[in-house]
C-alpha cells in the first residue's frame, strides 16, 4: 500500500464502506469529502491501477456500469492501515 496515492488510498476507503459500489457512486462520495469535482480522467484510470495492483475486482452490474469491491488484500492492506495510523493517533493522544 505504500506505493499508492492518497486518492487511491481513499478510493480504497470508499469502496470498502459502499454497498456495491460503482463509478458513479464514488466520483460523487470523493466528490463531497474532496469538495471540488472529480474527472472520469482521474478516477478511472486509478480504480484500473487498484485493479491491476490486486486490491479491487473489477465486475460489471450491466452494459454500462462497473462494479468495484475490495479482495481479501484490498482488506488486509486497509486494515493494517488503519492499525498503523491508529499507533501514531493512541501516542499523540496519550501525550496530550
Amino acid at each position: 500500500m505504500y506505493d499508492l496515492t492518497g486518492f487511491q488510498r481513499d478510493l480504497l476507503y470508499v469502496i470498502g464502506g459502499l454497498d456495491d459500489p460503482h463509478g458513479l457512486a464514488l466520483k460523487d462520495e470523493l466528490e463531497e469529502y474532496y469538495e471540488m469535482e472529480i474527472h472520469h480522467g482521474r478516477l478511472y484510470p486509478n480504480l484500473d491501477t487498484l485493479v491491476n495492483k490486486g486490491f479491487v475486482e473489477k465486475s460489471q452490474m450491466d452494459r454500462r456500469t462497473n462494479l468495484y469491491k475490495l479482495t481479501a488484500r484490498g482488506q488486509r492492506e486497509l486494515d493494517a492501515r488503519q492499525e498503523w495510523e491508529q499507533q501514531y493517533l493512541r501516542d499523540t493522544l496519550s501525550a496530550a
